[in-house]
């Protein structure tokens, strides 16, 4: 556990590292791109419908460890638009609310 705690601690500051680098040199304007290469049809839009496709895993996945309750819909929502970023910050508080224990920290508390 100490080892997938230090991977999401490392995906977490890496990723906020180049997120402050890139807002900087291009501003906020994610979504036209994202859309964009989508809309294209190429290669870079192949990539991001995929990636895509893993956030809205992520939000399903994160939404249904929370019985979809209203905190879990909202917590999907953010996983959604949040990606990474939010999924490293969740699975490292929760990998200590349920101390460690992979079962619940994948199920959730009540299914483990």
């Amino acid at each position: 556990m100490v080892l997938f705690r230090t991977l999401l601690v490392v995906i977490f500051l890496a990723l906020v590292g180049y997120t402050a680098i890139v807002v900087s040199n291009h501003g906020m304007g994610l979504l036209p791109v994202f859309f964009g290469d989508i809309a294209q049809m190429a290669w870079p839009g192949q990539f991001n419908l995929d990636f895509m496709c893993f956030l809205v895993l992520s939000a399903v996945w994160v939404s249904w460890r929370h019985e979809f309750s209203g905190v879990g819909l909202l917590l999907g929502l953010i996983a959604f638009f949040s990606g990474a970023l939010f999924l490293s910050i969740y699975l490292f508080i929760q990998s200590f609310k349920v101390n460690g224990n992979v079962g619940a920290l994948l199920l959730g508390p009540s299914r483990a």
